[in-house]
């Protein structure tokens, strides 16, 4: 069955995506590396004339396009033929799992990395700032409310509004904080094409960082298709696996814009805070938005307000997503993120990917992690501080 499911999956995104060379991968790939950078730069700049967190929202959007276009093309395949339902959240739930197990832990590493090069010590821990609380606990709304997908087995309409106005509730809040001080803009922490949007006044600054995420989501826009082909061509020249593909290469592929930026920034280990939130946000839009959106198509799809039902599989595939966005949550709620928690998020990921027929066990491993977590909370040996944080940066910039 399961392999029936993975043909199925692959032959859908295959029927939109054109044959493509393994050939292409020498240019679509350094164009979606250049389109990372670009919004990267934008998003830089614009910490400058809006709050962090919402540069980092809109950053967000525009590196996730990808994703949504293949949760967009499955969601539409499961809405004409019953028989393809079943397919609708592999992608979806897949792409979140390589976001918290694998996107978060090589922020970490690649900062740890850096630290180890060019300050000669190690990075301890990753410390978020109270702004950075608002990322935090925007993660949960629609985490906790999933629980409720998950319980009822299905994913409507109303459930669509309600994820989506998650997601618009946290940027509202995300309004309300004030830009980045002009005082903290120095040479060497902004770079060079960041200083030249900054360099305009009035509405030339605006439109210059305006400028820098058009450019960049332009690029995404037209590259994602091609690049997507030539990973598929590579990966079928390459012999690798239809699961592997489904699961993780094609998540993968439709992330990679957000990956490079963040992994960029976590070089720099100072911003290795951002790169981290980068992730968070990207979470956040997925959980939010992109559910809402496999929902609508769903139901203009099947042409009802039918809500799109789960089995058994795909309930299972759900509730391992769930468990594992808690205890990343509950890492985070504590304002930093420290070496033993990156790597524990990211064997916990590996041994799926290694060991697919162990998903079952991974519920109890994950639920077990989260057991000791709340106990050291209930003990006083932790603390979950982003509430905390969060008031401060209301009362201190709100």
């Amino acid at each position: 069955m399961k392999s029936l499911r993975d043909a199925g999956l692959l032959a859908t995104v295959a029927e939109q995506v054109p044959a493509g060379s393994p050939n292409s991968a020498l240019w679509t790939f350094p164009a979606m590396i250049g389109s990372a950078f670009v919004v990267a730069w934008g998003a830089e700049a614009a910490e400058f004339l809006m709050s962090q967190g919402l540069a980092l929202a809109m950053l967000a959007l525009i590196q996730t396009m990808p994703e949504f276009a293949v949760e967009a093309v499955i969601a539409w395949k499961a809405g004409k033929n019953p028989d393809m339902v079943h397919l609708a959240i592999a992608n979806f739930t897949g792409s979140l799992r390589l976001l918290t197990g694998f996107g978060w832990p090589m922020i970490y590493g690649v900062a740890a990395f850096s630290s180890r090069q060019k300050r000669g010590r190690p990075l301890g821990r990753i410390v978020l700032a109270d702004d950075h609380a608002i990322e935090v606990i925007g993660l949960l709304p629609p985490l906790a409310y999933f629980v409720v997908v998950w319980a009822k087995g299905s994913l409507s309409l109303v459930d669509a509004v309600f994820l989506v106005g998650t997601y618009v509730v946290y940027l509202v809040v995300l309004l309300k904080l004030p830009p980045r001080a002009e005082t903290e803009e120095q040479d060497d922490e902004v770079p060079a094409v960041s200083r030249w949007a900054l360099s305009f006044t009035g509405v030339g600054r605006w439109a210059a960082v305006g400028g820098l995420f058009l450019a960049g989501g332009a690029i995404i826009f037209f590259v994602a298709e091609p690049f997507l082909a030539s990973m598929m061509a590579i990966a079928a020249s390459a012999g690798i696996s239809q699961f592997v593909f489904i699961q993780w290469v094609a998540p993968f592929v439709s992330e990679f814009p957000e990956k490079t930026s963040a992994f960029a920034w976590a070089r720099r280990i100072t911003r290795a805070p951002v790169a981290l939130l980068n992730m968070v946000s990207s979470n956040i839009n997925q959980w939010g938005v992109l559910s809402g959106l496999l929902a609508v198509i769903y139901c203009v799809s099947h042409g009802d307000t039918s809500a799109l039902p789960f089995d058994e599989f795909q309930r299972l595939e759900i509730l391992l997503t769930i468990l594992q966005a808690f205890l990343g949550w509950l890492f985070l709620a504590s304002m930093s993120f420290e070496a033993y928690e990156a790597a524990g998020l990211f064997v916990l990921w590996l041994v799926q990917f290694a060991v697919p027929s162990l998903r079952h066990d991974m519920l109890w491993v994950y639920a077990a992690w989260i057991a000791v977590e709340i106990a050291l909370l209930l003990a006083g040996r932790k603390r979950i501080l982003a509430f905390h944080a969060f008031a401060r940066a209301w009362r201190e910039r709100g």
